[in-house]
């Protein structure tokens, strides 16, 4: 009889005892999708414009006491060329242990920031925390003093 229903035990369709993974592996790239797309999301990232600086340049002093740190990381305070182990000592010896008195730090654009800092660092450790930033105004070639640097108010 063609077409009809028969009932085979042949044909009978055997329970499967394998866990079907297809559904499985389907769930796990979407979620894989999702993390990865979130997980850049999550992470902190704050852009900030900064703005230039348009401090009037301060007015300077009778007789300046300049820090220089030349591109190749030769130091000199005034016209004196000093070591880095000896830095302190200058500086003592030309403002006559004044820790009051203000200094003027100066370095080569190319010096590595890190090495301005130690120089910065070391001057603060030994008591001078009035250090002005020496730069180049805008359009001119003549040096501005900013004030600031380790401990400046």
């Amino acid at each position: 009889m063609a077409g009809g229903l028969q009932s085979d035990s042949d044909d009978d369709v055997d329970e499967q005892s394998e866990i079907n993974i297809t559904p499985l592996i389907d769930v796990m790239l979407v979620l894989l999708i999702i993390f990865m797309v979130a997980a850049p999301l999550s992470t902190v990232d704050v852009m900030v414009n900064l703005p230039v600086a348009t401090a009037k340049p301060q007015p300077r002093p009778d007789k300046p006491i300049f820090v220089t740190i030349k591109a190749d990381l030769t130091m000199a305070v005034g016209e004196a060329t000093t070591g880095r182990d000896q830095l302190i000592s200058v500086i003592d010896a030309a403002t006559s242990r004044n820790l009051d008195a203000r200094l003027f730090l100066r370095a080569d654009k190319s010096v590595p920031y890190g090495d301005l800092l130690a120089v910065l660092d070391r001057m603060r450790a030994a008591g001078y925390l009035k250090v002005g930033l020496v730069a180049l105004e805008a359009g001119t070639t003549e040096p501005a003093v900013t004030h600031g640097g380790a401990g400046a108010p």
